[in-house]
């Protein structure tokens, strides 16, 4: 019986043993080399030992799974591709107004004030302390919380002695007194106003003027 002179591999184009190297391919196989390779390996098969019925669905087993997932990735890539556009349009919705995000600053503009609230463990006295860029200390003042839940603060961007401060960020922090005099910080969650949205590569990104750059997933409520 005359042996064969090339591989499959060879057949195919590829590199065979003493062989020149071929053209360069493509790393993957895709659904046509597959086919093609297990065409291959039918025709170069022993007579005498033939592929087995198992060995060869198998493989036809094998093709469809691969099928498949060649299949779920593309769905998967075009649903990922439509949630990206889907979120940039909720992002642009948002231009334009005011969002509550945790944030331990606040924005004081030219006009008006500052607010935003914390989640008070119980009743007691919400103490407020804001500071300014070096951390000095220039506003101290108190909100009673009548049970545990939210309660909302508004600083009036003034200072100690009632003189107006200038615009800019300011820091906040919080601290919760209860009625037996145990103390504790709370965290703070100011409102500021979207100025712009930016796309990343991990989702979105709200500019909040005077807060910096928070992600969308941080938004708890828009007004």
């Amino acid at each position: 019986m005359s042996t064969i002179a090339s591989d499959i591999y060879s057949s195919l184009g590829l590199t065979g043993a003493g062989g020149s190297s071929a053209p360069k391919k493509e790393e993957s196989l895709g659904q046509a080399d597959f086919l093609r390779l297990m065409t291959e390996q039918l025709q170069h098969q022993d007579p005498l030992k033939p592929m087995e019925n198992s060995a060869f669905l198998g493989q036809l087993a094998q093709f469809s799974t691969v099928q498949g997932i060649q299949d779920l990735n593309s769905q998967v890539q075009n649903f990922s591709s439509a949630l990206g556009n889907d979120q940039v349009l909720r992002g642009a919705a948002l231009v334009g107004h005011q969002v509550l995000v945790p944030s331990s600053k606040l924005a004081l503009g030219a006009e008006g004030g500052a607010s935003g609230v914390v989640a008070a463990p119980g009743a007691g006295t919400v103490t407020f302390t804001i500071s300014d860029a070096n951390g000095q200390k220039v506003h101290e003042f108190s909100v009673a919380a009548s049970k545990a839940g939210e309660v909302a603060f508004n600083w009036d961007g003034t200072d100690a002695l009632g003189d107006r401060l200038p615009a800019g960020s300011y820091g906040v922090s919080a601290t919760h007194t209860a009625a037996d005099g145990t103390t504790g910080k709370v965290d703070t969650y100011v409102k500021g106003t979207v100025d712009s949205v930016t796309v990343g590569s991990d989702g979105l990104y709200l500019d909040l003027p005077g807060l910096g750059t928070v992600p969308l997933d941080y938004v708890l409520r828009v007004s």
